[in-house]
């Protein structure tokens, strides 16, 4: 893995008595390496913790950016604190998650009790965002299972852990771009892949912000991030992809469905398939008929 930071910053995040895994599942989706409940107070209370790869402000706005729909939800105390190999103590917290039809989430303690007939997605859990244990993380997988991946291109936009960028290539994509803003992530990704047997032709990991100045055209592009970027990449769709391609987008909560939906029709993309878990949902699109990309 990569060097450990001296310390890292915490946000504490206050709810609702019996708000706890609302709770876990924003500070999760908000790139949080991990997180533990505070005792002793009448309301519900998870300080969650941050890289000291980015500043403390580029956190908080992530934080505030996934608890806009959640008005409830309260940040009541920031700080650093001395790094703790949180995922020691937390190993038996990841047990093998059977994601879809054929795939199976896995830490890598756990090589060798893959389940007969899964694909093992070996992922380090407590680094960048992408466990596989959030529900839009498998979600994008279950969708990313449904679509004919062999022999295709795919880009991974926002890809944290780069657990879709490496599902993209046990799924049988020739070539994947896993690009993400924070170049903090790009050892995880590496060493995720280095876990996984997949070689370095096929999955580039790159610094982008969304798709900008984004050079390739795919047949896929993944993205699990927030609405706000997702809303950003969808004038630069199109452009990204090939002729017959299609997308699959996540991390927004079900109350936002509406919105994406009103903006997919304004861009022109159709609905392929939706997914629902609890209270995330995904889905997959493809530009209207009349409306797909021209030859590459």
């Amino acid at each position: 893995m990569s060097v450990e930071e001296s310390f890292w910053w915490y946000v504490t995040l206050e709810g609702r008595d019996g708000d706890g895994e609302v709770l876990e599942s924003l500070v999760d989706l908000s790139g949080s390496i991990g997180a533990e409940h505070q005792e002793g107070t009448d309301r519900c209370r998870v300080r969650a913790f941050y890289r000291s790869s980015q500043d403390v402000a580029f956190w908080l706005k992530r934080v505030n950016e996934v608890l806009e729909p959640w008005p409830r939800i309260s940040v009541v105390d920031v700080g650093k604190v001395e790094n703790q190999r949180w995922h020691v103590a937390w190993q038996e917290s990841f047990p093998p998650l059977e994601v879809g039809k054929t795939l199976v989430v896995m830490a890598p303690w756990h090589r060798g009790a893959e389940p007969p007939g899964r694909r093992p997605l070996y992922i380090y859990p407590g680094s960048a965002f992408g466990t596989g244990y959030h529900e839009t993380t498998q979600i994008m997988l279950e969708l990313m299972e449904s679509t004919p991946l062999e022999g295709k291109a795919v880009a991974d936009i926002g890809t944290g852990s780069g657990i879709l960028a490496i599902a993209a290539a046990r799924l049988g994509a020739r070539s994947v771009v896993a690009r993400d803003l924070d170049p903090a992530v790009m050892p995880e990704i590496q060493e995720n892949c280095r876990l996984n047997a997949v070689p370095p032709e096929v999955v580039t990991a790159e610094v982008g912000d969304l798709l900008k100045d984004f050079r390739h055209r795919v047949d896929l592009v993944v993205a699990n991030i927030l609405l706000e970027p997702l809303l950003t990449m969808l004038p630069h769709l199109r452009e990204a992809l090939l002729p017959g391609g299609r997308a699959i987008f996540s991390g927004m909560v079900q109350k936002e469905r509406e919105r994406f939906l009103e903006a997919l029709r304004e861009h022109r993309f159709d609905v392929q398939e939706e997914r629902s878990r609890g209270e995330w949902w995904g889905v997959a699109v493809a530009p209207e008929a009349g409306s797909e990309p021209s030859g590459a």
